[in-house]
């Protein structure tokens, strides 16, 4: 297993640097790749910020340095006309390309902010993810994905759709990196690579060991594909997580099927 990818699942979440982890993510596809010109230019844009933000003392016109610089300036907005592609959750192609999913636009905002000590976090909106800058006193949401305008209460309502009523916290850095794998291993196996997709569950649970999600996906893919005593392994890892008794339950089930099971 790559060394960073051990290290990203050892380290407080805190730690976490969100773009230079994600950078480290994409460059497991990537064998070789020199990532110093996706980390200069994630400099470049914080520079950017930084010049313009001299007189950026609130949550509202530090989002909108933000948005200037990171969409308008460096051109970073999602891709709406191949949304599906891969490359829009691989944050070295994003940088690349300078198109990608509201996930991985979110996470350069987001660590954009941070490095000039700026409060900013991932939010997990349905569908969507959304970027908060400032804390939960003042605060102004935007949205990557759309060049960082502004989301409103009527259009934060749209997007919450029936679940309007729903409390909307912040992610962990760990959350955000395993919804942008996530992305990628439902794409895989909707192209039918299983094998693809069961390495990305693979990495979820490598960086992120309290994971149970990812930990039910690896099983069910390790099955699949005739692993049955990883599967076992799987999802005795998962049970040595879980507390709530109805999900002990159904993972007790489904290792009691696979007891005599080979594999």
């Amino acid at each position: 297993m790559h060394e960073d990818l051990l290290h990203l699942g050892l380290v407080d979440d805190d730690a976490i640097a969100l773009d230079l982890a994600a950078l480290d993510l994409a460059a497991l596809d990537h064998p070789g790749v020199d990532l110093d010109p996706a980390i200069d230019l994630l400099a470049a844009i914080a520079d950017g910020v930084r010049a313009g933000a001299s007189e950026a003392v609130d949550a509202d016109a530090r989002a909108a340095v933000l948005a200037e610089v990171i969409a308008g300036t460096f051109g970073f907005v999602g891709d709406r006309e191949a949304y599906d592609d891969p490359a829009n959750a691989d944050l070295i192609q994003v940088m690349a390309r300078r198109r990608g999913l509201p996930v991985s636009l979110s996470i350069i905002y987001v660590a954009t902010a941070r490095r000039l000590g700026w409060t900013a976090d991932a939010l997990d909106i349905p569908g969507h993810v959304l970027v908060r800058i400032g804390g939960d006193g003042a605060s102004v949401l935007i949205d990557p994905f759309r060049g960082g305008m502004v989301v409103g209460v009527t259009a934060l309502m749209a997007l919450l759709g029936p679940n309007a009523g729903a409390t909307i916290g912040p992610m962990s850095n760990r959350s955000v990196l395993v919804r942008l794998l996530l992305n990628q291993a439902m794409r895989a196996e909707q192209a039918g690579q299983n094998g693809r997709a069961l390495t990305l569950f693979e990495r979820m649970t490598t960086i992120a060991p309290g994971a149970g999600h990812a930990w039910w996906e690896r099983a069910r893919l390790e099955l699949a594909g005739g692993r049955v005593t990883a599967a076992r392994a799987s999802l005795s890892a998962m049970l040595e997580m879980t507390r709530e008794p109805v999900r002990r339950a159904q993972i007790g089930d489904a290792l009691a099927a696979l007891a005599g099971a080979d594999g």
